[in-house]
């Protein structure tokens, strides 16, 4: 391991100890280095603009951190346990290749602050990713939705069978989910969008740091005034950010659950994209619906770094080192999360209805809220239309489509008001 800053003259530092502070954290920062050293950069150029760095060391800094990008990406450079983490990984190298102008990139900040900015950078690309899913699966149900209005299919509440549906109401309800979805996760986008970068270790520091500019050079909305409250929303904000991807990933969760039953041979109402089947291994005869029972798992993983990061979070105002761990919980959480929610929307476009099994599970039974209704809109108060209907003498089979189409409250099989879906779906940008 290179030099520690902190390591202080005639102190041995424990193999064992350090082992256990540093925990997960080069191979976490893995994960965030490329938005370490856009934040790097933006510092950099912030120093410049004060009088700390001259424009020739911005120059050769500017170059070194794009050429160590180029190098991570390329696998060139490996952050492994040579560093401590992966901002002391940053200023060695540039340290290595610029000496004391790659000595200056510290200047003003603290290993928190690094930490904090390149951690809000990526919950802003993930809630965008979460963001561009959602609205993809709303946009393919209500597609779905328009085309299959008047498919009919059969409506439960508790499993039972209970009234006539169609596959347009059953779309119609994923794609508001959905729309919902994609609303909470752009507003929690917008919510977080503050710029922590020259907070420090959450007391700022003796320098006219240009916060302003560096907000604006990594594209943040605003800036995250109070150096405290920098401190106080680290573990919040990553808090708001899976709690935005686990609304989702609950209506994900639900979706799997129908599509689980809809694809057993007891329902047999659809048959999914033979890719998102396996074979048994040790059934010959059988196909297993392994992605969306694992679709249906993930949400777990999401549930597990919400409370991970929530019992992070008994602590007094200031920076502790406990919220070291909330990084492996976010990275968990949304590496779980997101590649689950990324199958869904091949999944949802090809996924194929049976009619026949739709119809045969159409039953005189189901017909008898429409008989309840009927007799009260005749005058027929509620409570005894409600007995008449129960009588089983009274069932026919019904007309499955005057069923849908005699739906008309709003929302209803009768009366979609996909429109208002769409609406809303395109006032989302």
């Amino acid at each position: 391991m290179s030099d520690l800053l902190w390591q202080k003259p005639g102190v041995t530092v424990d193999a064992e100890i350090q082992a256990f502070l540093a925990g997960d954290d080069v191979i976490l920062d893995r994960e965030f280095f490329l938005h370490d050293i856009a934040a790097s950069r933006a510092h950099a150029e912030g120093l410049q603009r004060i009088g700390i760095l001259t424009g020739d060391e911005l120059a050769a800094l500017s170059r070194e951190l794009e050429a160590l990008a180029d190098d991570f990406g390329n696998g060139v450079f490996v952050l492994d346990a040579t560093y401590e983490d992966g901002h002391s990984a940053i200023e060695a190298r540039l340290t290595e290749r610029l000496a004391d102008a790659g000595r200056k990139i510290h200047t003003g900040r603290s290993r928190n602050d690094q930490v904090l900015v390149a951690t809000r950078l990526w919950l802003k690309d993930r809630l965008a990713t979460l963001y561009a899913i959602a609205r993809e699966v709303a946009r393919i149900a209500l597609e779905r939705a328009a085309a299959e209005a008047q498919l009919p299919m059969p409506g439960y509440t508790h499993l039972q069978r209970a009234v006539v549906s169609s596959a347009g109401m059953w779309w119609a309800g994923w794609a508001e989910a959905f729309i919902d979805d994609a609303q909470r996760a752009a507003d929690t986008r917008a919510w977080i969008d503050a710029n922590p970068l020259g907070t420090a270790a959450g007391y700022g520091v003796n320098l006219p740091l240009d916060r302003d500019h560096t907000t604006q050079a990594l594209g943040f909305g605003r800036v995250q005034v109070s150096p405290l409250y920098a401190q106080l929303s680290r573990g919040k904000f990553e808090l708001a950010a899976l709690e935005a991807l686990s609304s989702t990933m609950l209506d994900l969760r639900r979706l799997a659950w129908d599509l689980s039953l809809f694809t057993s041979a007891e329902f047999g109402f659809v048959a999914l994209p033979a890719q998102y089947t396996t074979g048994s291994s040790i059934m010959p005869n059988k196909r297993n619906p392994d992605v969306i029972e694992l679709m249906r798992a993930s949400y777990a993983s999401v549930a597990a770094a919400r409370c991970e990061i929530e019992q992070l979070l008994s602590l007094p105002s200031g920076y502790h080192r406990d919220l070291q761990l909330s990084k492996g919980a976010l990275y968990h959480g949304f590496g779980k999360g997101l590649p689950a929610l990324a199958l869904l929307p091949d999944l949802l476009r090809n996924l194929e209805w049976k009619p026949e099994a739709l119809a045969a599970a159409l039953e005189p039974s189901m017909y008898a809220t429409d008989l309840a209704v009927d007799l009260a809109r005749d005058g027929v108060p509620f409570r005894d239309a409600y007995r008449q209907a129960a009588d089983p003498q009274r069932w026919l089979a019904g007309d499955p489509a005057a069923s849908l189409a005699a739906r008309v409250s709003p929302g209803a099989a009768g009366d979609l008001r996909l429109d208002l879906l769409h609406q809303r779906l395109e006032t989302l940008g």
